[in-house]
């Protein structure tokens, strides 16, 4: 625009002087023009206003070529552009407490409770109940820190260690060997809080093979030691005496697909870190996923658990039905079959040994989950336990329990339940009131729990 102005400026100006050299002259002149004089001038004219047009053009010309060259010159950065739009994004280090750590993730929970038991039992504690033992007072169930390094086939060692500490890890390991129980044998303080320890190896064998060596929880049961990933607030019957709760030894995992996986087991026994003989424990979990809606695990565990006495093996059989016919809507159930012969000795380990009649268990227990939103789920329990022997719980009877819970989630970490649960027996197997009274068939009790789960993976 400024161009095309000077070039105007420049027409006007010369028309102008041409017009006042015309006038001057006429005025100087003794006569007046003549014809052809005037042609000659209005031709002169001519070839002054083309050449003034020329010179517009040029002055025009130059800031269109380099606009032109400098398009010319961004023209091939639009397809480099789009090419890095369209290159994968280049993954970001993680910072902050991820990028410390690295491929290890810590994690843990708190889960504290107050149990109020309707029977007011002076001794102020659930009977047949486990880790959710007070009555009448607050309780640390457990508080659980676990540092984990998963494996896979480009990270193929890898690591589990979770410890421990309140009233549910106590019970767990109350049945470790003690000094002196088994000569040359005992626990350090430091197992007391070892909830587990093992290492993990992915096999290069097919598509991996995991492999897994140390203590670890046992893979039987519906329900779980910790009680945030659990439906319920309490554990039910076949958890606190159907099955173990944790093994050492090993274990080798192989998934042959979506759908199905196999584990197998070779440990020292039932809740025991240090074996009572110098028998083990086998057995199998096979897992069975044909949809996203249904699951079916079936668990065997067979082997020797006496002490110092491997010619009686303990038989447990396992299996946990899911089904989730809707996102809201879950359903579970579990069945425990077990049976050992009943092996006694003048002095407890010591030979001679007496093999007495087979002691049988057995258990069924149902579950419905129902879950409206992400903040809301209501549960309802329901189980029957078989101990005629009395070999598990200590009297021969047959217990059956009904649990309902109400949970509400606060801020995505923190869970709170409210239990109301009703224990009854064809025994009279549960305190009431003072030391010295009789006992009832029936224990109702009402539990509130609060849980906070943390963990590294989480952190921005």
């Amino acid at each position: 625009m400024r161009d095309c102005f000077h070039a105007g400026a420049v027409i006007v100006l010369a028309t102008l002087s041409l017009a006042s050299g015309g006038h001057a002259q006429g005025q100087t002149s003794t006569s007046s023009p003549t014809s052809e004089a005037i042609l000659h001038q209005l031709q002169e004219l001519q070839e002054q206003v083309k050449a003034l047009q020329a010179e517009v053009a040029a002055l025009k010309s130059p800031p269109i070529a380099a606009h032109s060259t400098e398009a010319a010159a961004a023209a091939p950065a639009v397809p480099a552009a789009a090419a890095m739009t369209s290159a994968p994004a280049t993954a970001l280090a993680p910072t902050g407490l991820p990028g410390l750590l690295g491929p290890t993730t810590l994690s843990g929970f708190v889960d504290a409770y107050y149990g109020y038991n309707a029977n007011q039992p002076a001794g102020r504690q659930n009977a047949l109940r486990n880790f959710d033992i007070n009555s009448g007072q607050f309780g640390l169930n457990m508080l659980e820190l676990v540092a984990d390094k998963a494996v896979d086939s480009t990270n193929r060692v890898g690591y589990h260690v979770a410890l421990g500490f309140g009233q549910a890890m106590n019970l767990v390991n109350s049945t470790e060997v003690g000094p002196g129980a088994v000569p040359g044998t005992s626990i350090s303080n430091f197992d007391q809080y070892l909830k587990e320890g093992y290492i993990m190896y992915m096999a290069p064998v097919g598509k991996g093979l995991q492999i897994n060596v140390g203590k670890f929880v046992t893979p039987a049961g519906a329900e779980v030691i910790e009680s945030k990933d659990n439906w319920d607030y309490s554990r039910g019957l076949l958890f606190s005496w159907a099955i173990p709760y944790f093994h050492f030894g090993a274990s080798a995992k192989y998934i042959f697909g979506p759908k199905f996986a196999v584990t197998g087991y070779v440990v020292n026994g039932w809740n025991n870190s240090i074996d009572t003989n110098t028998g083990k424990t086998a057995g199998f979990s096979a897992a069975w996923t044909p949809s996203t809606k249904f699951s079916i695990i079936e668990t065997y565990l067979a082997g020797p658990e006496h002490l110092n006495y491997n010619g009686a093996f303990r038989h447990l059989s396992d299996t946990v039905i899911t089904y989730s016919p809707t996102p809201k809507l879950s359903l579970m159930a579990n069945y425990d079959y077990g049976h050992e012969h009943i092996v006694s000795s003048e002095t407890v380990g010591v030979p001679p040994f007496f093999v007495g009649p087979r002691a049988v268990w057995s258990g069924l227990a149902g579950y419905v989950k129902y879950a409206p939103n992400d903040k809301y789920a209501f549960s309802l329990r329901g189980e029957y336990f078989d101990d005629k022997q009395g070999f598990e719980t200590g009297t021969s009877q047959e217990l059956s329990e009904f649990t309902a819970t109400l949970q509400r989630t606060i801020a995505k970490s923190i869970i709170t339940r409210l239990e109301f649960r009703r224990d009854m027996s064809d025994s009279a197997v549960f305190p009431k009131g003072n030391f010295g009274d009789p006992f009832v068939k029936t224990q109702n009790t009402v539990t509130f729990g609060v849980m906070y789960a943390f963990s590294s993976a989480d952190a921005k």
